[in-house]
Parts: C-alpha cells; sequence; structure tokens
C-alpha cells in the first residue's frame, strides 16, 4: 500500500506540474510558422508551381505572334509657314490644332474608313486547326475582295487550300461551292445570290482550313480604331507616335503607312479647301475695295482743282501721319480680336485686354480728329480725302498680297502635318512576352496553392499545443506521436498481423516517440500490480488502438505478461479474426482462457472484440466486465483495454470506472478545447482516476512538434452476427 500511496502522489504531481502559467497559444501565426506550414506541405506547393509551368508554357505556346510598327507624326502647332507667310490675314486664316484633337483626327472614322478600303480590312480568313495554332504553323490568306450573301453572313464559311495557289470554299452546310486560284476573282451562285471572293496572297499547306468573315466598313473602321495606340511624346511637343499590331509584320507596316498618308493627305486637302474658300471671298471683295479707292483717288484730285495747291505745313503731315499710324493698329487689334475669338468666349481676360487696347486707340483718334478741327478748312478737307486715299490703298494692297499668297497655298498642297518616320517592317514579334507569361502564370499558381495551403489550416482549428491542453486539463500530456509516411501503418493490416510497429521498426522515430511514453507510465505500472489500462479517443479515427498495441508491445518486450483487450465490439480491430472474443466472455459463452490468443512475440496475448447480437452496452453495465478484468488482474502483469471513441458510444465510460489508469488519445489539429475540456468534465463524474493524454498524429511545425502520417476510419453502428 506504501508503493500505491507513493506511486498515487507521483500522478497527482505530474498533473499539477502543468499548472505552472504559460502563454495560451492564440490563433495568429510568426512568420516562421508560416514558412513552416509552407514547407510542410512543400510537395503540394511544388505541384501547383508544376501545374502553373505548364499553363504559361501552354498560353505562351497557344497566343498568336503579334508583331508591332510605329510610326511618328509632326504637327505644327503654331501654324507652318506658309500661314506667316500671309501676314496680317494669315493670322485670321490659319487653323490651331492642339495634339490632342489630332490624336483624335487621326483615329477618326474619316481617316480610318479610307484605311479600311485601302487594305481590304473588311475581309479576314483566319485559321482553324487549333493544333497548327498550337505549333505556330498556321497558314496565311489575304483577301482583296469577300462578298458573302447578306442572309448567310451568319454561317460558317470556310476555304480550303488544296494546292500552292488553289483553294475551295465552303458553305455553311460543309458542301464545296467553288473552286478558285490565287490572284483570281471568283463569283458563285447561292441561296439566289452571288459570292465573291478574291484571294491576293495566300500561303498554306494543302488541307489547311481558314474562316472567312466579313463585316461592315464601320465595324472595321472601329476594330482598327481599337486597334490603334496614340499618344502624343512629350508635353506640347506636337510630335504623335503611332503604334498598329497584326500578326503578320508586313501588314502592320502597311497598315500603319496607310493610316499616316491617309491623315497627311487629309490635313493637306482641309487646308487647301479652306484657302480656296478664303480665295474666293477675297476675289468677291476685291472689285469694292478698288472702287473705293478709285472714288477716294477722284475726290482728292477734283477738290485739288478746283482749290489749286494747297501747302501741307509740318504740322499737318504729323498729325496726318499719326492718325493714319492710329487706324493700323486699330485694324491689326481687329484682326487678334477675331482671332482670340475663336479659341475663347468675349469673357475671356485675353479678348477683353484686346477690348480695352481698342478703345483707348480709338479714344486718342477721336482726339487727334478733334484737334484738327482748328486747321484751315482747305487743310482740313484735303488731310481727309489723303486719308481716306491712304486707307483704301493700303486694303487693296493688302488684299492682293494675300490672294496671291493663297493661291500659292492652294497650289502647293501645304499642310501642318508631315511624317518624321514612317512604319518599317519587324523582325521580332512584339506578344506574347512568353517570359512573362510564365512567371506570371508560376506566381499566381503558387499564390493559390498558398492560400489553399492556409485556408485548410484555418479549418483545421483544434489543438496544436501540449501545454495548452494541460494548461487547460490539469491533465498531463505524457508523450507526442509523430506523423510518418511509412506504408506499413496504411490501414488496419498491422493491427491484424500480430507485431507491434514499434518492434518491427526500432530505430524509427515513432518507436522511440512510443518508448518515451512507456518511460512515462513506468512508474505507474511497475509499482502496481496487474494495472488495468484503459485506451480511447474522444473521436474516431484518432489512432487508439494503433497506441494500445505499440504500448503493449513495448511492455511484452520487457518482459511483463500483457494482455490486450479489444473493447470495441462493434468494430474490433485487434485480432478480428479470432473465434471468441470479449462478447462472449461477457456473453458467458466462453471462458478466458478459452477466448485469449497469443501473439506472434512472448508475453503478449490478445482478447478479440467478438461478436454479438445485442447491444454492446447491455453487456458491459453489468458484473461481468469487472469480473473479466479481476480474473485478468490474476492472471497478467499489465491490461490493456482498447475502447470505442467516447463521443460516439457509452463504452468507454462503462469501462473507465473499472480501469487503474487511462489514456486518452488525441488527433493533432483535430479537437477543439472546448470539446477536450468537456469531455473530460463527463469523465470524472463516474470515477476520479488517474489519466493523461497522448498527442498523436503530430506534425512539424515551428514551436510544435512534428512526425507523419497513417489513419483509422471508424464507422459506428450496430452490427448483429449469426453463429
Amino acid at each position: 500500500m506504501s508503493n500505491d500511496k507513493s506511486l498515487q502522489t507521483n500522478l497527482n504531481a505530474q498533473q499539477v506540474a502543468p499548472m505552472v502559467v504559460v502563454p495560451k497559444v492564440g490563433d495568429t501565426i510568426t512568420l516562421l510558422e508560416a514558412l513552416g506550414i509552407l514547407w510542410q506541405r512543400k510537395y503540394v506547393l511544388l505541384l501547383f508551381i508544376v501545374v502553373g509551368a505548364i499553363v504559361g508554357v501552354s498560353v505562351g505556346k497557344w497566343i498568336r505572334p503579334q508583331f508591332t510598327s510605329d510610326a511618328l507624326l509632326q504637327v505644327n502647332i503654331k501654324g507652318n509657314k506658309s500661314s506667316k507667310a500671309l501676314g496680317e490675314m494669315g493670322a485670321l486664316l490659319d487653323v490651331y490644332s492642339p495634339a490632342d484633337a489630332e490624336i483624335e483626327l487621326v483615329k477618326s472614322r474619316m481617316v480610318l474608313g479610307n484605311v479600311v478600303e485601302e487594305e481590304h480590312l473588311c475581309y479576314k480568313a483566319t485559321p482553324t486547326s487549333k493544333l497548327d495554332r498550337f505549333l505556330h504553323r498556321e497558314g496565311r490568306m489575304d483577301l482583296e475582295l469577300l462578298q458573302i450573301p447578306e442572309t448567310e453572313r451568319a454561317g460558317r464559311w470556310t476555304a480550303k487550300a488544296v494546292s500552292d495557289d488553289g483553294y475551295a470554299v465552303f458553305t455553311p452546310e460543309h458542301k464545296q461551292l467553288v473552286v478558285g486560284k490565287v490572284g483570281d476573282l471568283v463569283t458563285a451562285n447561292y441561296g439566289g445570290d452571288t459570292l465573291k471572293i478574291l484571294v491576293s496572297r495566300m500561303h498554306a499547306k494543302p488541307g489547311q482550313e481558314f474562316a472567312l468573315g466579313q463585316m461592315t466598313p464601320l465595324n472595321a473602321a472601329r476594330a482598327l480604331s481599337r486597334s490603334l495606340s496614340v499618344s502624343e511624346k512629350g508635353k506640347q511637343t506636337g510630335v504623335i507616335a503611332v503604334s498598329y499590331s497584326n500578326r503578320y509584320p508586313d501588314r502592320a507596316a502597311k497598315i500603319l503607312n496607310s493610316v499616316a498618308n491617309t491623315y497627311v493627305r487629309q490635313n493637306v486637302e482641309m487646308r487647301s479647301a479652306e484657302a480656296e474658300k478664303s480665295l474666293e471671298f477675297l476675289e468677291s471683295q476685291l472689285p469694292g475695295v478698288k472702287m473705293k479707292l478709285d472714288t477716294a483717288e477722284a475726290l482728292l484730285a477734283d477738290y485739288r482743282h478746283s482749290i489749286g495747291s494747297v501747302d501741307m505745313t509740318g504740322e499737318t503731315r504729323a498729325h496726318l501721319e499719326k492718325e493714319m499710324d492710329l487706324q493700323k493698329q486699330i485694324l491689326q487689334l481687329e484682326q487678334q480680336r477675331q482671332q482670340a475669338t475663336r479659341l475663347f468666349k468675349e469673357e475671356h481676360p485675353t479678348v477683353r485686354t484686346i477690348v480695352k487696347q481698342q478703345d483707348k486707340l480709338r479714344a486718342e483718334l477721336a482726339r487727334l480728329k478733334k484737334n484738327a478741327e482748328t486747321m484751315p478748312l482747305t487743310q482740313q478737307e484735303v488731310m481727309r480725302l489723303q486719308e481716306d486715299v491712304q486707307v483704301n490703298n493700303a486694303i487693296y494692297t493688302t488684299m492682293l498680297n494675300n490672294i496671291q499668297q493663297l493661291r500659292v497655298v492652294r497650289a502647293g498642297e501645304v499642310g501642318n502635318v508631315r511624317i518624321v518616320d514612317r512604319a518599317q517592317i519587324e523582325s521580332r514579334p512584339s506578344k506574347p512576352k512568353k517570359f512573362n507569361i510564365f512567371i506570371c502564370s508560376v506566381a499566381a499558381f503558387f499564390m493559390f496553392g498558398v492560400l489553399l495551403v492556409f485556408l485548410q489550416r484555418m479549418m483545421q482549428s483544434g489543438v496544436r499545443s501540449s501545454l495548452e491542453v494541460e494548461r487547460a486539463t490539469e491533465v498531463s500530456v505524457l508523450a507526442k506521436i509523430p506523423q510518418s509516411k511509412s506504408a506499413v501503418l496504411k490501414g488496419h493490416k498491422h493491427l491484424r498481423k500480430g507485431v507491434p510497429y514499434a518492434l518491427e521498426h526500432p530505430e524509427d522515430i515513432v518507436s522511440e516517440s512510443f518508448r518515451s511514453l512507456y518511460t512515462a507510465l513506468d512508474f505507474s505500472i511497475g509499482g502496481m500490480d496487474h494495472k488495468v489500462i484503459m485506451v480511447t479517443g474522444l473521436i474516431p479515427g484518432v489512432g487508439k488502438s494503433f497506441v494500445s498495441l505499440n504500448l503493449a508491445g513495448l511492455l511484452a518486450d520487457e518482459g511483463k505478461r500483457v494482455l490486450i483487450i479489444d473493447g470495441d465490439m462493434r468494430r474490433g480491430v485487434v485480432f478480428k479474426k479470432a473465434r471468441f472474443g470479449l462478447a462472449e466472455v461477457l456473453a458467458g459463452k466462453a471462458t478466458l482462457d478459452t477466448a485469449v490468443v497469443p501473439f506472434d512475440i512472448d508475453n503478449l496475448f490478445a482478447l478479440a472484440a467478438g461478436k454479438t447480437n445485442s447491444v454492446a452496452s447491455k453487456l458491459l453495465r453489468g458484473d461481468a466486465m469487472k469480473q473479466l478484468l479481476e480474473e485478468a488482474r490474476q492472471q497478467y502483469d499489465v491490461v490493456i483495454v482498447d475502447t470505442p471513441p467516447l463521443s460516439l458510444v457509452t463504452d468507454a465510460e462503462l469501462i473507465y470506472p473499472y480501469a487503474d489508469f487511462s489514456l486518452f488519445v488525441l488527433h493533432y489539429g483535430k479537437h477543439r478545447m472546448d470539446d477536450i475540456t468537456e469531455t473530460m468534465t463527463k469523465i470524472k463524474r463516474y470515477a476520479d482516476k488517474p489519466c493523461a493524454f497522448v498527442l498523436n498524429h503530430c506534425l512539424r511545425e515551428p514551436g510544435h512538434y512534428y512526425g507523419y502520417n497513417y489513419g483509422y476510419g471508424y464507422g459506428y453502428g450496430h452490427r448483429h452476427h449469426k453463429h
């Protein structure tokens, strides 16, 4: 009894010791723990990386190569030389085109519509073979004309190469309609309408097919506009960069040059049209101005003839010259005002400033005219007539000069846009960027794998720390059994063959963990006669039978007579094929001696679960189980009872009061702490017996234990057997 009391004190000390305050394991993980989780699932992540690499290579090969050509245009925003040559009238006629406006003009249907017509962009022939596309050996067919019957344009028309320069056209019903040659216009009747097709170029192997398509000019222009990239290089430089991509490098360069040429041509035509309109206006006004000049000269001559010679004083000449200068300044400001009102409203500060300057000059001109009233009447009249002559002569001369310059502009076809760099045929494709696609695909799949790993970890929110279990339950965790990849542990074969894993593989880390468990239990078993140990779990699949068998094997290997009882009369796994078992002994159909079978190793014996037609809990409620254990105490040094899980049936609760010590097997990461504490509180109601935990299936993680892989499945329910 003294030994029993000392051992009991020792067990209590083990249970109280974990009450030392330790930090509680939180839900968050450190960077080191996260890296450890990823390293533990490295093969899963490697699989995602390999899949990402395969997808990246496949996508890179599937995308058709695109060749990008670029051209450079220059817009003279401040006006060209010809407009400056127009002088004062040129300032009124010059059209200011900011780069943003020119960019929109390049992408307008006015320009692109002509390009669509010139380059036959309404028609397309697309290769259909997916294998040829993946291997980059597709053929090419350029169409100069394609007219599909309007009612059948929604159908799938195809053309198949039949020779190096011959092809056949197939209807949507997959029937051959006509055969043609490259360069020849082919027509055929179909559905009361006519099909027309002209192939300008074809590079294809016989048998390669092309899907024919016809778009409206509007849709083709919109598609071209979306494909064009137009932008100004720098700020307010007037230099516009235009680029275009096509699967054929020569087509990309040709289409882009067509865009540039059409834009420049229409710019010149627009400016020539403006010059033509201005010229017509000036020529229509010129006779009237000439008539006013002749009339003014005649009036001056008549007045001088009537009064004779008039001596103009120096003051009068200076007054006249100053008045003429003011008239010219007012005219120049009027031209500036008209130019500004095309860009700004009347309330804009620039326009208001010009108006104020005009008012100031008009006031000064009015003052000069008032001062002139002090002169003799003869000099006043002469000065007035000379002023009319000079003003009309200046207007007439300016109009003649402008007419001549506008004729030069119209004849010279000069615009404010020029092509700096024309598009050239590129030798290397710009798309796809295969390396970028590969890297992005691998990174995306890797991140997806990381996300799945952490989602799986978040779903497994069970307890992983032995310190947390001990702190919450005040019950010791005697051992941590790591998880392994050994094929021996797959299924239940190692339980039925009769040789514990710890004895078959003594060097394995799992075996070492069981020896640690044996050492922890040695004090309680060694000092007590015929100790009865109950091994159970909270849920199925925790590995309690595995723990029971290996613990029994180590005890037997040390020379102790050990009996392992399979207490799961519903789904027994230990020596399942034995003739008699626990069910027969409890029912009185067999004795302990006749039901016990030996293992293949010395000192280890087993009592299988047996077969019963009644409910297992009924057999356990009587005294039969207690008497069986008492008899076993007399014949064996250690009795290990492997019971069903506590969460499913009451069998373990009925056996628990008869056991001297209980081991509760926990599955790493599968139990919530609330479930563990609730189960322990429930089991303690039956009897306050010494107990401990074993943490099984431990994984390697930073700050935690590690190990390997095995698992068992339970399907609980009553099974009725016939003898």
